[in-house]
């Protein structure tokens, strides 16, 4: 019997030891830095195999490590996995190249529509986590990490020594499934509708210029009553021009009339010391052209403003950004040239043939143009600035008829001593007094990145807005981080003060000559668009207006949606409720209503809950969807819905 038993004992080690060694003959170990990590998205930076974001060997606490991915806060990776791996594993943490900053992520990994694994808070300069999961099983794996509340700012992250131990199908980073891009706003109607604006800002004695946004059938008729003195319409074109030189506000009454139908609305001329009074509504050339921008592209863009219908809906700036201006130091026969004129007046270069014949080309459009330049002796681009010619480059922009003004921090960084506030205001500052003493009214928008805070000073230096963050890219990663992190700058934006989280990446774009449709998905789009309204933002376009899809044009056209974004009160939203990966946020309205966002910041689809109790108002109120443009019930202390992964649900409250 004991000689039975052992030969069973040898005969069944035997088999499985047998089991074991074929397990680990078929086991490999695969490198997630083996694998294609262009896929992912990341909040600033460029994915890095073996290295981090900025390129460097990957260094967590002291310790450099030869593989990993490094990546950026908010970033997303998706890796096909078809069942195939066992077991993932990795050292993480925020690299020291960021070690003495404020970077603090979160790493979370899901799979099977659930979370595997989350790590804590990590801060700069703290020990790393480890982790060694079982993924078996899993078909898709999604790494994530995000930014707490502190913003991505400095958030460089990194997947150290992370691999696979793969017995099946070995993993390969996919793109994300695209859900249906559904066009939700609804055509406007043939009978005329007076979109844009109710309020209109704009210095005595200054130019005075307003298209009347209206959509319907054409021809289309126009009437205004009681304009002040000084103003005229062109009955042809709707485009009220001139100058009033007696401060007040003006009451006037607009009317838009064709064959079907005639349409009014109440309009407000403010004369004092304030413009930009709702948000500015326009384009802007870097997030398509960049430097490929030139004059032709900046009069097809005003043409397609006009002829898409986009102005009708209250659309009106045309904005040149970086690239426009002689480049120092340049032998190209197309940039090369004197960078100023022997008066000391900016030359620009041989794209842009003639300055003054395009700003006149717009302006008889009825829309506005922009111009961009910077503090330093350069530009981002390397072009020439403003660096000690502020007060000849301000009259030089108003004497061309510009009506805003981009200024971008960039070259002034090697200018200033450090980035205390006194250092950090001074060159706009300056700018400032020098557009005091141009004749002309003029958008000042501070471009900083946020530095310092902005929005606790930027108004004190003469900003109309300012940029609150660095800047957006064409992902989810990127938008998200951006867009959420404005909570609770919303007590320093109201009219003529605006606090700006950067330009629009839907529809075509792409940085440079080659063009691309923006890596958003519809429901992203649909949560930026319905974000930036909310946080009373200048809306810039980013794409190229010549080449917009039915989809984008649905976005740029909803007016229930601008409205939110144009109200005459002026206040941006603030963050209401935040519980896990969802998110309500609030706008208040003149007309006493409350313009409510529900967001789901997460990868799966969730229910939330809007209770009338966090709002202060109870009772039955009525529900309108805004992008839908109608209302979707009565609803008694509360309402519910299902909300798509990164997507969101826009509603008006109709309070009474």
């Amino acid at each position: 019997m004991k000689q039975f038993y052992l030969k069973f004992f040898v005969a069944i080690t035997f088999i499985l030891g047998s089991e074991f060694t074929t397990v680990a003959q078929t086991q490999d170990t695969v490198w997630l830095s083996s694998l294609d990590l262009s896929k992912a998205t990341l909040g600033w930076g460029t994915p890095g195999t073996n290295v981090s974001c900025m390129g460097h060997p990957i260094t967590l606490d002291g310790v450099q490590y030869a593989k990993g991915f490094g990546t950026h806060a908010n970033s997303i990776l998706y890796i096909r996995l078809n069942k195939g791996s066992q077991r993932f594993s990795a050292t993480i943490g925020i690299d020291d190249e960021e070690k003495l900053s404020t970077g603090t992520v979160i790493f979370s990994i899901y799979g099977a529509r659930q979370q595997l694994w989350k790590s804590s808070i990590l801060k700069s300069g703290e020990p790393v986590e480890k982790f060694n999961i079982n993924v078996s099983g899993i078909d898709t794996l999604i790494l994530l990490v995000e930014g707490t509340s502190d913003g991505i700012s400095y958030d460089h992250a990194d997947w150290a020594n992370a691999y696979f131990l793969v017995s099946g199908d070995k993993p390969v980073t996919v793109n994300r499934k695209m859900e249906e891009a559904i066009v939700l706003t609804p055509k406007a109607p043939l009978t005329p509708k007076i979109n844009g604006p109710k309020i209109y800002g704009v210095r005595p004695g200054h130019d005075f210029l307003y298209k009347i946004p209206v959509t319907g059938q054409r021809p289309m008729n126009y009437t205004v009553s009681d304009l002040p003195e000084g103003l005229k319409l062109n009955l042809n074109t709707g485009v009220i021009s001139g100058k009033v030189s007696k401060p007040g506000r003006y009451e006037i009454l607009l009317t838009a009339s064709n064959k079907l139908e005639k349409s009014s609305r109440k309009f407000t001329i403010v004369v004092g010391d304030e413009i930009a009074l709702t948000p500015p509504l326009g384009w802007n050339s870097w997030n398509c052209f960049a430097c490929a921008i030139d004059q032709d592209k900046v009069k097809s863009a005003a043409d397609a403003m006009i002829n898409s219908g986009l102005a009708d809906h209250g659309w009106s700036y045309i904005n040149i950004d970086d690239c426009w201006m002689v480049q120092p130091e340049s032998n190209d026969p197309v940039l090369g040239g004197k960078t100023r004129d022997d008066k000391g007046n900016m030359n620009v270069n041989k794209k842009f043939k003639d300055v003054k014949s395009l700003t006149d080309y717009v302006h008889q459009k009825g829309l506005k143009i922009g111009i961009y330049s910077g503090p330093g002796p350069k530009t981002c681009a390397g072009y020439t600035a403003c660096y000690q010619h502020e007060e000849a480059d301000a009259k030089q922009f108003a004497d061309w008829g510009f009506d805003y003004l981009k200024y971008d921090w960039c070259d002034y960084e090697r200018i200033a001593k450090d980035h205390s506030l006194p250092e950090l205001k001074k060159p706009y500052v300056v700018m400032h007094q020098a557009l005091d003493k141009a004749d002309r009214d003029i958008v000042y928008s501070l471009c900083q990145y946020g530095m310092g805070d902005v929005w606790k000073w930027g108004a004190e230096v003469g900003g109309n807005c300012w940029r609150t963050t660095g800047d957006i890219s064409d992902d989810w990663s990127s938008m998200d981080g951006i867009g959420f992190s404005q909570a609770g700058h919303e007590k320093y934006a109201g009219p003529g003060h605006w606090n700006d989280p950067d330009m629009l990446v839907v529809g075509m774009v792409g940085w440079g000559p080659e063009l691309h449709p923006t890596r958003l998905s519809p429901n992203e789009q649909y949560t930026h668009i319905s974000l930036w309204a909310l946080l009373a933002s200048p809306l810039l376009i980013g794409c190229d207006m010549t080449q917009l899809d039915e989809f984008t044009y649905g976005l740029l056209t909803n007016d229930e949606v601008l409205d939110i974004n144009q109200d005459i009160l002026g206040k941006q939203a603030g963050r209401l409720v935040q519980l896990e990966n969802m998110e309500i946020w609030v706008k208040d309205l003149e007309d006493g209503s409350k313009a409510v966002g529900l967001f789901n910041r997460g990868m799966f689809s969730g229910k939330i809950v809007l209770k009338w109790s966090d709002l202060g108002i109870t009772g039955k109120q009525t529900l309108r969807d805004v992008w839908k443009q109608e209302d979707i019930g009565v609803y008694q202390e509360r309402f519910e819905t299902e909300i798509p992964p990164h997507g969101v649900k826009l509603i008006r409250i109709l309070t009474k």
